[in-house]
């Protein structure tokens, strides 16, 4: 059983150590790429569609704890969506 990816009002943190910016995430991921390749061989991925993703371990970069991350809100998500809402189109309130 992995761990989720935090949504964009969430973050991930590390009960261990505090840390709340470090990881090493081992994830896999199954996608559909649109690969363009140049005559003389050479080939680049110019885009993907993902069709599932597993997070299977989160390592706390600082302590390498594998058990100790969990998600918490980030405490700036409420105040940036009603920010953003709240300016008029003169960028004032």
């Amino acid at each position: 059983m992995g761990i989720a990816m935090p949504s964009d009002s969430e973050r991930w943190r590390c009960t261990g150590c505090g840390n709340l910016t470090r990881f090493d995430v081992t994830r896999t991921l199954r996608s559909q790429d649109y690969v363009h390749q140049e005559l003389s061989g050479v080939g680049a991925v110019e885009e993907r569609t993902v069709l599932s993703e597993t997070i299977e371990r989160v390592k706390c970069r600082w302590c390498g704890a594998t058990d100790s991350v969990e998600i918490v809100p980030r405490p700036d998500a409420e105040r940036s969506v009603s920010d953003t809402s709240a300016e008029s189109s003169t960028g004032r309130s």
